[in-house]
Order: C-alpha cells, then sequence, then structure tokens
C-alpha cells in the first residue's frame, strides 16, 4: 500500500530512497520498485536536466510502484517549483539553501495564500486537470505537498535550528558531499568536523519534532546516521547503480571472458 514521505514521516518508520538524475526512465523506478526496501526517489533538476514529461511518468511510475517521490532543485523562483508540484509530483527540496529567511522564501513558493504565494493554476495534475474545485485543491496541496530543506552551506547549518521551526518545513536533508567541503574537509565523509555538524542538525530537527534524512555515501555513514535519528538516508543513484552492475560483473568473471579493447 502506498504511502506518502508525510505520512511516513509521521511514523517511526525508516524511511529509504534513490535518486535519479541522469537516467530518468520508468524501468529504472520499477527495478528498484521490484527490488523491495524503497520507500521512494527524488529527482535531481540541481546537477542534471529532467523535463517536465519525465517528471510526469516519474510520478505515475512511483504510483504504481507504490513508492513516493520529490524534486530537489536550486531555489531560483516560485514558477520551477510550481511547475514541479503541478506535474503530480509528491513534494519538492531547496537545494544550496543559506540562511531561514532564505528557506521561508522557498516555502512560500510551495504554498498558496495565505501561508504563500504559490501562483493557482488549476491544469495540472495535482488539481486532477481541473477536476479538483479550486477551494478543495488549495487546502489539500497546502496540506499534502512534501516540502524539505538542505543543510549544506555554512549559514543553513548556522540557522539550522531556525529552518527547521519555520511552518511547512517537514524535513532537513544534509549533503555531506557540500557540507564537507564548506567545512574544509570535502570528500572526508568520516571526519569528525562533519559529524559534529550533522549532530547539530539532528538535534535542531529533534527539537523542533521533524525529521531529517541524508545522502549516505556508503554503510558506515548510514549506519552512524541511523543511530543519530536519519529517518530518510538516500542509499544509491542511478549513476552509482549503474557503474557498480557493470564492476560486479567486470570482478565476477573471468578477464578473459570479458574480452579486450584493440
Amino acid at each position: 500500500m502506498r504511502r506518502t514521505f508525510k505520512e511516513l514521516l509521521a511514523t517511526d518508520e525508516l524511511i529509504p530512497t534513490f535518486a535519479l538524475a541522469r537516467i530518468v526512465h520508468p524501468i529504472m523506478i520499477e527495478m528498484a520498485g521490484l527490488a523491495g526496501g524503497y520507500r521512494g526517489f527524488w529527482l535531481d533538476l540541481e546537477h542534471a536536466f529532467v523535463s517536465t514529461e519525465q517528471m510526469v511518468v516519474a510520478g505515475l511510475a512511483a504510483k504504481a510502484n507504490d513508492m513516493d517521490c520529490f524534486v530537489r532543485l536550486a531555489p531560483t523562483g516560485y514558477s520551477p517549483v510550481t511547475q514541479c508540484l503541478e506535474t503530480g509530483i509528491g513534494g519538492v527540496m531547496a537545494a544550496q539553501i543559506h540562511s531561514a529567511s532564505h528557506a521561508e522564501e522557498f516555502v512560500k513558493w510551495t504554498k498558496f495564500a495565505p501561508r504563500g504565494n504559490r501562483g493557482l493554476n488549476m491544469s495540472g495534475r495535482d488539481a486532477c486537470y481541473t477536476h479538483k474545485p479550486a477551494t478543495q485543491f488549495i487546502q489539500e496541496a497546502n496540506r499534502d505537498h512534501f516540502v524539505a530543506i538542505q543543510v549544506e552551506t555554512l549559514g543553513a547549518l548556522a540557522e539550522a535550528d531556525a529552518i527547521a521551526a519555520i511552518d511547512g518545513v517537514d524535513l532537513l536533508f544534509i549533503g555531506p558531499a557540500d557540507l564537507s567541503l564548506a567545512l574544509g574537509v570535502p570528500g572526508q565523509f568520516h571526519a569528525e568536523k562533519l559529524w559534529e555538524a550533522i549532530a547539530h542538525v539532528a538535534a535542531a530537527c529533534r527539537n523542533r519534532g521533524i525529521g531529517w534524512g541524508a545522502v549516505v555515501p556508503d554503510p558506515k555513514f548510514c549506519e552512524r546516521a541511523v543511530e543519530l535519528g536519519c529517518r530518510m538516508p538516500t542509499i544509491g543513484n542511478d549513476v552509482g547503480i549503474v557503474r557498480r552492475g557493470i564492476e560486479w560483473f567486470q570482478n565476477s568473471f573471468a578477464p578473459n571472458s570479458l574480452g579486450k579493447r584493440s
């Protein structure tokens, strides 16, 4: 039975996810769904281009496989945010947030008045292509869309508690690559300086009663994050999954059976 991220966050369950950016195809989604374990995924519009049509298909594939999904995007304006939501995607996550006021602006783009300033259009999937009355659409969209804020800059780290307290923020999400870069320990995912920062975010979320998630680059990182209360670990992305599959075949078969390029 499909449950949304917001519904899952209201429980004590772990919410494993994966990410898609460069191989956005329903077969990738269905293979993950058939493998089991994942509760959903997110599409990365920060580092790759994902078309409106791909988002629509990804949203449908998510529902067909009892998963939820959201889009990560740069906080460049309300129009890209509402375009994502109108495809039927379950929510959005802001990358590269630098302060609580920056996060508040993003949240307002996701909500209709009086909470926000999202533009009203009834022709999208989240309004059932005009089948929902406007008042019902506004109420349900404001209530149901998932909103996450990434903590990957020094500004967001410093104001993590204030960001976690914003009405409408459902989750803080740690990007360890950029956060380690900002802290001066790039790519050192087990550096204590990084983990002190992660513990600070975890405490802010605990104090404010919301969940947090993170990209988990290896099993040791994942285990430690979950011990600190991480609810939404992102375990793998499309390129990583394909690369490791290729490596497994290369390492599992005798070298001669693969042949060599001339």
